[in-house]
């Protein structure tokens, strides 16, 4: 699939202020491995622009592709570090590297996880302290991010959805009832479900 007939098809539902619907659990899209981007072009500019503006209006620190139902493997991210620092960018055709994740039970305060494809729960999930971000930017260039604590949570939530893989899908046993009764209770888990940010509050 092209980034053209992609995104054309996730902007066939646009609202105003180039905020995109976002695919919530269950939808094909979120569950299947993204494709490899292969024309930089005004029309991945769009879409990226178009996934900056869904995720502030979210509000999220992350966003990937299969999230606004175009399954291409880019992610757009902003996360302020602890000394305010801003870091904000867009990842494509990203590979990471990741330290082992910590053995142990996830602390439900420091710890816990959302994500706007299930949107307004959080659950406790260990990831890796530590990750390295190889990906090109917009016109191509190879980048290289290191990242440690919550920056390199958001880029492994990111990549795992580039991979069709949710957060609640790497969540410890005991949190799978509560996940699914949620999903029920919810409607979710059928394809063609979203929410438009800024439209539907979901994450408040």
């Amino acid at each position: 699939m092209t980034i053209r007939t992609a995104a054309c098809r996730a902007r066939d539902t646009l609202i105003p202020m180039a905020v995109l619907p976002i695919r919530i659990a269950g939808d094909p899209v979120l569950h299947s491995p993204a494709a490899l981007v292969t024309e930089f072009d005004d029309t991945l500019r769009t879409l990226v622009a178009d996934m900056f503006e869904t995720m502030d209006t979210a509000p999220g620190v992350g966003l990937a592709g299969p999230q606004v139902g175009v399954p291409l493997r880019l992610f757009v991210y902003d996360y302020e570090a602890d000394d305010g620092t801003p870091r904000r960018g867009v990842a494509i055709n990203p590979e990471l590297f990741v330290t082992p994740t910590p053995l142990g039970e996830a602390d439900e305060d420091t710890e816990s996880e959302g994500c706007l494809s299930f949107p307004g729960e959080r659950f406790p999930l260990r990831r890796s302290e530590r990750a390295i971000l190889r990906a090109v930017d917009l016109d191509g260039t190879p980048i290289e991010i290191e990242a440690e604590g919550w920056f390199a949570r958001v880029f492994q939530h990111e990549f795992d959805h580039l991979d069709g893989v949710l957060y609640t899908d790497r969540l410890e046993h005991e949190y799978a009832k509560p996940v699914a009764k949620i999903t029920r209770k919810r409607g979710w888990g059928v394809p063609g479900v979203s929410w438009t940010p800024g439209v539907e509050h979901l994450e408040d």
